[in-house]
């Protein structure tokens, strides 16, 4: 008796379980996704991996076959949750993978390599009547809504001779999509229905292909599966995709100098997808890659990775896209953006979008001492890339011997096709005289053909794309006495306004001077220092010259008697020695004087830093 008991209670407890897992599993929800062909086929559709075919392996008869039905779920490759209800009624079906028979098209002919289980496929001949209510998209986090999508509808298997498929749909009318070519042959089954909503395919004879249709936007849809063998069929979700690339052409303004785009959501500004250029190439670089199942309304857009030394600004970028079908969705070509909204894609579009940046014109200017290093300690160099009379950029060096700090220009930004010239000046008392200076550039748009100037004060035009880098480098001489000059004029008085703010006019007297300085470290020879000056042609000196020699700081050394170590020419090439200069003016402001020659005595000291100098003055005459 109690061994009795425990064998009937044994197959109670079992049937219990079974029936509280068929009541539990009634309604949960089956999450799955939906899967990619691997392939293309013979005969599928040029855009044969826009579609991803709703997985049915985790199709459970008894939970479709209740009043509540299946409840379904599917995460789609954007991120997007897809739930719906099945409820299946009449012959038996079940999840089957692709192709579902040797003669059907799909998967044998046409997307190749689908996974899972993606056929609804009777297991016995008859009517099954399968119904998915409740459709409902959520969208990725931080994207607001999804206006559209397109729900996909197709043979699975093959509608031969009292074989059909009747689709109805409460979301827009039934539009063709694609075909999936048969096995042989070229047949297709009879369809009707075509811009409504209810298509309806009725078999025929032979080999056929399969129909593939598509809806816009259901909440529900019916479908009447009628097998004379077997029948069966796919459901797919409609996707488009869309690739953002960047590539450079030209050279980085900086080697650090790095480039992030991104597929953004137009709604909340969401990145969907996002790529980052890398290493120092010009790419293109792995591609930011979208699929999605939604017409969101897109925004592409570009900006500086962290790390970058220079703003998205120095760059230009042009944005162009194409796409692998055929569609009316507009693309940009060649439209200068960071920032572009592209709108929506149309369900089917493979869209492939390139940032193009070319970096505007990024220019500067380095100093560099050759062997031996600086002259003197306190030498210093004032560099410069001049644009006319402007200066875009400038530097003034510091340092001892052979160090040079403040040694570079800020790298400046400058436009195409316009010239720029590359100079340097002596700071203070620094004088480039105690110098021989060499320049050299190159261009990190090793593709250039910009022509790079090799003398200090060449000129440069680039276009864009060049990044150009310039160094002088300042050798110093040998030990020398070098005599440098620095004329000028100052107005004394004109015949108008007298002393009072006078004019440089026909008449005026001005106080014309020449300054002679020692750059160089020797002392000149004893009563060698010889000025012969040309005279401007407008101006005149004569006996009422009053010649002034004055000492600087630094003291020359020199020393210097009017009566004696002046004298004048009147002949029409200079002279080369002071005896040759014979001529006595004759009037206070005389035109026949052409030179003025200057003979001071003793030796020139040589310069310890600052050149020991002397200035000499005269009273000239304006004609």
């Amino acid at each position: 008796m109690q061994g009795m008991n425990r064998g009937v209670f044994r197959p109670f407890a079992a049937l219990l379980l079974a029936l509280l897992t068929l009541l539990l599993s009634a309604g949960r929800a089956e999450a799955a996704s939906c899967f990619y062909a691997t392939s293309q086929g013979s005969t599928g559709p040029a855009n044969w991996n826009s579609y991803c075919w709703l997985d049915f392996s985790g199709y459970n008869d008894a939970a479709a076959r209740s009043a509540s039905g299946q409840a379904m779920s599917y995460t789609l490759p954007d991120g997007t949750l897809m739930t719906f209800t099945l409820n299946i009624s009449g012959a038996a079906i079940n999840g089957a993978a692709a192709p579902s028979w040797s003669g059907a098209a799909i998967g044998n002919t046409a997307f190749l390599g689908i996974g899972g289980r993606p056929i609804l496929y009777q297991t016995a001949a008859g009517t099954t009547t399968a119904t998915i209510t409740n459709i409902v998209l959520t969208p990725p986090a931080g994207v607001s809504q999804i206006t559209s999508y397109m729900f996909v509808a197709a043979d699975g298997e093959s509608s031969n001779e009292t074989e059909s498929l009747g689709f109805t749909t409460n979301g827009g009318n039934w539009v063709a999509l694609d075909n999936a070519g048969p096995i042989s042959g070229s047949t297709y089954p009879t369809s009707t229905g075509l811009g409504t909503q209810t298509f309806t395919v009725t078999g025929v004879p032979g080999t056929v292909g399969a129909n593939i249709v598509g809806s816009s936007t259901p909440t529900s849809l019916t479908t009447t599966i009628v097998g004379g063998g077997l029948q069966g069929v796919m459901f797919a979700v409609r996707f488009a995709s869309i690739r953002l690339n960047l590539q450079l052409t030209g050279a980085r303004a900086a080697s650090a100098d790095q480039f992030v785009f991104n597929i953004n959501a137009t709604n909340g500004g969401t990145t969907l997808a996002s790529g980052t250029s890398s290493g120092t190439g010009n790419g293109p670089f792995t591609a930011a890659t979208l699929t999605t199942a939604s017409a969101l309304p897109l925004t592409l857009t570009q900006s500086m990775a962290t790390g970058s030394v220079n703003p998205l600004s120095d760059y230009r970028s042009s944005l162009t896209c194409t796409n692998t079908v055929s569609s009316s969705t507009s693309l940009p070509s060649g439209v200068i953006t960071t920032n572009f909204s592209f709108g929506a894609l149309q369900f089917g579009d493979i869209v492939t979008c390139t940032f193009t940046n070319t970096v505007f014109p990024h220019l500067q200017l380095t100093k560099a001492l050759g062997t031996g290093g600086r002259r003197f300690s306190t030498d210093q160099f004032i560099m410069r890339i001049n644009q006319g009379s402007t200066t875009v950029a400038t530097t003034t060096t510091t340092g001892t011997s052979a160090t040079v700090n403040n040694a570079s220009t800020p790298q400046v930004m400058v436009s195409p096709g316009t010239a720029y010239v590359f100079t340097e000046v002596g700071a203070g008392s620094t004088s480039l005289t105690q110098y021989t200076a060499t320049m050299t550039c190159t261009n990190a748009f090793t593709g250039s053909s910009t022509t790079l100037p090799n003398v200090v004060g060449g000129t440069l035009t680039p276009q864009m794309g060049d990044v150009v880098s310039c160094t002088i480098t300042n050798t110093r001489r040998a030990a020398n006495a070098t005599l440098t000059l620095v004329k000028t004029s100052s107005v004394l008085s004109d015949p108008i306004n007298g002393t009072t703010n006078p004019k440089m006019i026909p008449g005026a007297i001005v106080q014309y001077s020449i300054l002679v300085s020692n750059t160089g470290t020797t002392a000149v020879d004893s009563n060698s220092v010889l000025l012969i000056d040309s005279l401007p042609s407008q101006m005149l000196v004569g006996t009422a010259a009053t010649p002034t020699f004055t000492q600087g700081s630094p003291s020359s050394g020199l020393t210097f008697t009017a009566s004696t170590d002046i004298r004048y020419s009147n002949a029409a090439t200079a002279p080369t020695t002071f005896s040759g200069c014979t001529y006595t003016p004759t009037a206070a402001y005389d035109a026949s004087v052409k030179f003025i020659c200057v003979n001071p005595k003793g030796t020139m000291a040589g310069s310890s830093g600052t050149p020991p100098n002397f200035t000499i003055s005269f009273r000239a005459q304006m004609q």
